[in-house]
């Protein structure tokens, strides 16, 4: 179950990679196949960034994502490599995903054996910063929240119903080691008010107040795998210093 398709990915996990529609290289919302990237479905409004950032891709909206120093972000593998190379950026600060500090990627690092990338912005950018969690941070039964800016309807081509401001939904943890992502150990969990859709690929799970997990893929309806990021702590240290 992946939350991007190929092409441009729309976040919206209907077990297919959550990644938004960019044209002709993200990861782009498919009308006629329900499993695109993930938006969150249902669910509310965010009254808190949660350090979340909008991914866009040639101008696009393409994926969500998190800014965990001042001059990094992390995001998932499938929304990198969906921009077919053409230029990354994102809106930092603010809830209103046309809004905010505009960055640039200089470099993308993507890992090795999991859905989730590193991306080094040109600028170093003041604002709050996900805690990433590590081990013992997420167990099973807890009770998560993830967010991002990802489609809001399964009747319609994802990229119609991107959310213009960032969304949050509740989950249970059903796993914490889950092989269900796009690639490499996740955080599975099932639906409690609402689900991630295409667009809310990169996006964060967050339990017990820190970041545990990166949006990799999503049913769209009841069940999503986030790449569970207290198992890659190691190599998000190497490349970013956090």
């Amino acid at each position: 179950m992946r939350i991007a398709r190929t092409a441009i990915f729309l976040s919206g996990l209907a077990f297919a990679a959550v990644a938004a529609a960019v044209p002709a290289a993200a990861a782009a919302p498919d009308a006629a196949a329900p499993p695109a990237q993930p938006a969150i479905i249902d669910g509310s409004t965010a009254d808190s960034l949660h350090a979340a950032a909008r991914m866009f891709a040639g101008g696009q909206e393409l994926c969500s994502a998190t800014i965990i120093a001042p001059g990094w972000i992390l995001t998932a593998r499938h929304c990198t490599q969906g921009a077919n190379g053409q230029q990354i950026t994102f809106h930092v600060g603010d809830l209103d995903q046309t809004r905010g500090t505009e960055v640039r990627a200089t470099s993308v690092h993507e890992a090795p054996d999991a859905d989730i990338a590193l991306v080094q912005i040109d600028q170093q950018v003041q604002t709050e910063y996900a805690p990433l969690g590590t081990t013992g941070d997420v167990n099973v039964g807890d009770q998560a929240q993830v967010y991002g800016w990802g489609a809001t309807c399964t009747d319609q081509p994802e990229i119609n119903c991107q959310s213009q401001v960032l969304k949050v939904a509740n989950v249970q943890v059903a796993s914490t080691d889950c092989p269900d992502g796009a690639a490499g150990v996740s955080v599975c969990a099932t639906r409690i008010d609402g689900i991630t859709a295409g667009g809310d690929s990169g996006g964060p799970m967050y339990a017990n107040g820190k970041q545990v997990g990166v949006a990799s893929t999503s049913d769209r309806q009841s069940y999503t795998a986030y790449i569970n990021v207290t198992q890659y702590r190691d190599w998000i240290r190497s490349v970013a210093g956090v």
